[in-house]
């Protein structure tokens, strides 16, 4: 039970600090002293704070797109383990449920900003939806290389196999996995190479332009939303990366919290030293991302 309540106040607490550690990062780099890493938490708040303004073309799908993705993700983060403690919800089969959690936090952005009607949402929507379908079945491929290791489809199981199985000969598809789930990350988390969340310029934006029309606490969702996104992708990355870690079974609760913040400031590192790709090559980066996990499962499987 108290795992449990560490694992809901993580995954409600933790995620905006994510994005603040990416904008010191980057500021580091850049020379600057950057915000506070708590400058999301001011933002969210002052978000909620606000009234909203809804369009007159707009139906019940504008306001009910962020409710709903953020309910999906919260559910979705309940289905992964922080560390080496269980997570609250497992049942064999949970994965399918975990990625299609994602889908339908999809779908819900995606027709949210349809229903504005507006040119630039609707573009962003489509390329949204079509990043995705390279996404998902490098997710996939990724969860049949772990189902394969572990030798069951239940994700608390699944992820906490490599690091009990890692002398068995499986650096190679764990490794190959694991850069995989690093670019869906960055591709489902729309940081750069695949997208810039602080771009100002529409004919260039992916998820910045599908909430274009959105505004207070709709807007506040949003942003915590994606941090809470990326907190549940980051710690299935993590979870990876614990095979390769000495002293592996140490690493739970503070310090899985330090990694958690140390993977934040390993995507500002790639975001201060890599441009954005241009928008005709992220579909080659998540192909490779594709090409990555499914080479793991050939390697398992020959």
């Amino acid at each position: 039970m108290l795992e449990t309540l560490i694992h809901i106040a993580v995954l409600l607490l933790l995620p905006p600090l994510l994005p603040g550690v990416i904008a010191k990062t980057k500021a580091w780099f850049a020379g600057r002293t950057g915000p506070s890493v708590f400058q999301p938490y001011y933002d969210i708040v002052k978000c909620l704070q606000r009234s909203w303004v809804l369009s007159e073309t707009t139906t019940w799908i504008f306001w009910a797109g962020p409710i709903i993705t953020l309910a999906a993700t919260l559910l979705a983060g309940l289905m992964v383990p922080l560390g080496r403690a269980a997570a609250p919800i497992a049942f064999t089969g949970d994965l399918i449920l975990f990625a299609y959690l994602f889908a339908l936090a999809r779908f819900f952005t995606t027709s949210a900003a349809l229903d504005t009607g507006s040119a630039f949402e609707g573009m962003g929507a489509a390329r949204e939806v079509t990043f995705g379908c390279l996404s998902e079945p490098a997710l996939f491929f990724a969860f049949m290389v772990l189902a394969k290791i572990s030798g069951t489809l239940s994700l608390t199981p699944m992820l906490h196999a490599p690091a009990t199985a890692f002398a068995a000969g499986i650096t190679a598809p764990l490794m190959l996995i694991l850069i995989g789930l690093f670019i869906v990350l960055l591709a489902e988390t729309c940081r750069v190479p695949v997208d810039d969340p602080n771009t100002h310029l529409e004919l260039t934006m992916i998820h910045e332009a599908m909430i274009l029309d959105h505004s207070g606490p709709l807007y506040g969702i949003i942003l915590y939303g994606s941090a809470m996104k990326m907190l549940v992708l980051g710690s299935m990355v993590l979870q990876v990366l614990l095979a390769f870690l000495p002293e592996r079974e140490m690493l739970r609760g503070p310090l899985f919290l330090v990694l958690l913040v140390l993977l934040a400031v390993v995507i500002g590192i790639v975001e201060s030293v890599m441009a954005r790709l241009k928008m005709l090559h992220v579909p080659y980066l998540l192909i490779s991302a594709l090409l990555f996990c499914s080479f793991a499962f050939i390697l398992l499987i020959r």
